[in-house]
């Protein structure tokens, strides 16, 4: 998963990098990027990209009142559905900050949150190697925190597919009705139409 985007600076390289590699990822867009920048939202679709909620402008959504939350994830959905013609299933709440109050929103809107098993650490620095690494601990239907903005998380893909083609796991789409990772050929319980 790639939170953060769309970022005209490194997407469309993300997405050409993933593509080549013959990898699917999940994009959590922060609306206001979405909004912005609504033909890189397309082009995340367009590469056969899953794309998520991932709130308007990255705020703590924990210290904020339910209709501000409302606010932030409807505003998104609507950003993300005007780009793509349609609203994501997937939400993951910034800085994996979650509650009560939170759940509530989101389950009004029909939104799954989706948080992480594995921190590639790439917003904290990590180099490149260390991103690789972070993804060798990946297990089946495990979910990594990588991020869209950063050259080094870019760098690491070619090593992180043939990291898991050597353990026979694959990229795999998240199921909305599960949260968990699921091959992309639509075998398991989740469509294979992008949500």
């Amino acid at each position: 998963t790639y939170d953060d985007g769309p970022n005209p600076s490194n997407t469309n390289n993300l997405l050409n990098t993933l593509r080549s590699n013959g990898l699917r990822a999940t994009f959590f867009n922060i609306g206001q990027n979405a909004q912005n920048n609504p033909s890189l939202v397309r082009a995340q679709v367009d590469a056969g990209m899953w794309v998520g909620n991932h709130s308007w402008t990255h705020p703590h959504l924990t210290q904020m009142s339910s209709s501000q939350i409302q606010s932030e994830l409807q505003r998104t959905q609507q950003a993300i559905q005007q780009a793509t013609g349609t609203a994501p299933k997937l939400f993951r709440p910034p800085y994996g900050e979650t509650n009560s109050t939170l759940k509530s929103v989101e389950q009004q809107l029909g939104l799954r949150e989706i948080i992480w098993d594995v921190d590639s650490q790439d917003w904290n620095g990590a180099s490149t190697s260390q991103i690789v690494q972070a993804a060798g601990r990946l297990q089946n239907g495990q979910i990594i925190l990588m991020h869209d903005q950063y050259s080094t998380t870019v760098q690491a893909i070619s090593q992180i597919a043939a990291n898991l083609r050597s353990r026979n796991l694959c990229a795999g789409m998240i199921s909305p009705t599960t949260g968990r990772a699921v091959a992309p050929d639509g075998s398991g319980p989740a469509s294979p139409s992008p949500t």
